[in-house]
């Protein structure tokens, strides 16, 4: 049986030495908040009833009388069982003598994944029954006493990594599918980085973690927010989509440096991987231009980085907004491979091709061409098929080339042509995006491209007053082998620009937002910050199929907790408080749904 080494690994990552030099924080604070030269292996076994995990044995622990707690993975002829913990597999002898009858009773009557206590000796295996795939292959337990800690039902699947199991399955038993190793890596890696981001911000520069409300009130513009009723008839908190204002507000108030594992929700309905509730690493700081909160982000990755993966790089490279679209179709692209957009419009401004003509004849028309390395050698003629009905259904995007392009890499690897090696973390800046955008539903009216409390170019600000829509923003995203992970911006810290831009340019009530505008007036420094999408990284880093391989109780495709059925209804009598009822569909509306799930068939 194969384990693979990943604790070890992530042992090795906590036991790095952090530098041996102390930081100083500030000013009284530096004597007591100091780095630690070293760092030692964890003592997983302080305070519990083991002496040992599971997968810590080894040869050199012979002779050694241990105790160990677990689940019995499965038993061999009543003769061997494996106990598994977190931290590895290791072979149980069970004794066959008289003498021992209750401890084989136990040890054979006990379903599969039972918990249970053993103590006994640490033996070498026979010559020749040595697993070398098993980190304790060499040695196994002699067992003296045993006891039966829980025993288990019938599982709905079994604890193994290479048994299939559907999503909604493991959704429903999520407390069993944490067991397997995958689960158990990813959520322990991902505890590595965080603890390590910490160390990094606030250890080594200073930043203080400070918590933000959850309760909060609307926000203008954005994604939709979950609203929260309180006791007062017809007011509603609101869940925030992120700390954005008051991070703002903690640097008015003079924190300087301000960092948060942070909770934000947005109900943003039945979207494809995403989740209603998210983590994000949340980061602001005073007297700060952008390239400083990219070589802050670029550090804080690069001290973070599981030592599996090959160091990271720095500084990221980076790209225009424009660039990006002009290049690569997307403002997110995957630059792990070539196949870039060019534009040829030159080579057709005298062709006789009647559609081609009337494409350049249009403002701003072009001719814009992609090469497929060797695609006439990977790609089948029904490939190059499905590409036209692609371009086809999505011919009205501005996307399309950047859709296409991803297509044609995804029908390139399907037939044997590796483009993106999954072991291969291409980080990318994209920079000067513009301030506002058309609104879709009405193009006259603008909104914000980000949130509208971004700062404008300082090049561009006098455009402000007389063509907003050209007006480039100092927003920054980083984004990773063609996903964003992070986004953030210089903030506008003027009173007045911000007032401005929200009822003159976006038509927003700015009494909403009174409360910041106010605080700006009151001296406000110059600031700007970032957020790093927890869930999204932590995927990419693991090479996780989806962000809830990497959340300990994600929310379902359509936002349920299919483990505990919520969202769940609530009696009347428990809503009078909050001065609300529920108004039920009518049965055309029901009807809608119903055929909305499916076309959505996941739950």
């Amino acid at each position: 049986m194969y384990f693979p080494s990943w604790l070890s690994q992530l042992c090795r990552g906590l036991s790095r030495p952090l530098g041996s030099t102390t930081q100083p924080i500030w000013g009284s604070l530096s004597r007591s908040l100091v780095l630690s030269s070293q760092r030692r292996i964890p003592e997983f076994s302080s305070f519990v009833a083991r002496t040992n995990t599971c997968g810590e044995l080894r040869s050199s622990h012979l002779g050694q009388e241990v105790t160990l707690c677990g689940w019995i993975q499965y038993r061999r002829q009543n003769v061997f069982l494996v106990l598994r913990d977190f931290h590895g597999l290791v072979q149980i002898v069970i004794p066959q003598d008289e003498s021992a009858a209750s401890v084989k009773k136990i040890l054979c009557e006990a379903p599969v994944e039972s918990v249970v206590q053993v103590s006994g000796t640490v033996i070498s295996r026979p010559p020749g029954q040595e697993n070398p795939k098993m980190p304790t292959g060499e040695i196994e337990i002699k067992v003296k006493t045993a006891k039966l800690l829980n025993p288990s039902k019938k599982l709905p699947f079994e604890i193994k990594d290479f048994v299939k199991k559907t999503e909604t399955l493991r959704l429903q038993y999520r407390y069993l599918d944490l067991r397997s190793f995958q689960m158990q890596y990813n959520l322990r890696l991902r505890s590595q980085m965080v603890m390590k981001m910490r160390e990094y911000l606030c250890n080594l520069h200073g930043f203080v973690d400070i918590e933000t409300p959850t309760l909060f009130k609307r926000t203008p513009g954005g994604a939709k927010e979950f609203l929260v009723p309180s006791r007062e008839p017809g007011k509603f908190y609101s869940l925030p989509q992120s700390p954005q204002q008051f991070k703002q507000l903690l640097m008015v108030g003079g924190l300087d440096r301000y960092f948060q594992v942070a909770r934000c929700y947005r109900d943003e309905g039945s979207k494809p991987d995403r989740q209603p509730e998210f983590t994000q690493i949340d980061i602001e700081m005073s007297f700060v231009d952008q390239s400083g909160i990219q070589s802050l982000i670029e550090g804080l990755l690069q001290y973070s980085w599981p030592n599996d993966k090959d160091p990271l790089l720095v500084p990221f490279p980076s790209m225009t907004f424009a660039e990006a679209l002009a290049t690569y179709g997307t403002d997110k692209p995957d630059t792990r491979f070539g196949m870039k957009i060019i534009d040829i419009s030159d080579k057709f401004r005298n062709t006789e091709i009647a559609f081609l003509q009337d494409a350049l004849s249009k403002p701003q028309g072009t001719i814009k061409a992609m090469c497929v390395p060797e695609g006439t050698k990977y790609l089948k003629r029904r490939d190059i098929e499905s590409i036209q009905k692609f371009a086809a259904d999505h011919f009205n995007q501005c996307s399309l080339l950047g859709k296409l392009r991803l297509e044609c890499a995804d029908l390139l690897e399907m037939r044997g042509m590796v483009l993106r090696d999954i072991s291969l973390f291409s980080f990318l800046w994209v920079v000067d995006f513009p301030l506002f955008l058309p609104k879709e539903e009405n193009p006259r009216e603008l909104e914000s491209t980000h949130h509208p409390f971004t700062a404008p170019h300082p090049s561009d600000i006098h455009l402000l007053y007389t063509e907003p829509e050209k007006v480039r923003s100092q927003h920054y995203d980083l984004v990773l082998n063609g996903s964003e992970i992070g986004g953030g911006s210089i903030r506008i810290h003027d009173a007045e620009l911000q007032r401005y831009i929200l009822a003159t340019l976006l038509k927003e009530d700015v009494k909403l937002l009174s409360h910041l505008l106010q605080a700006l007036e009151y001296g406000a420094p110059p600031h700007g910050g970032i957020a790093l999408g927890l869930d999204r990284l932590i995927c990419l880093v693991t090479g996780a199929p989806s962000i809830r391989d990497v959340i300990a109780f994600p929310k379902s495709f359509r936002g349920h907790d299919l483990m505990s059925s919520a969202p769940d209804s609530v009696p009347p009598e428990e809503l009078k408080p909050y001065h609300i009822q529920v108004s039920w569909p009518t049965d055309s509306e029901s009807e809608k749904s119903s055929l909305n799930h499916l076309h959505h068939p996941k739950s």
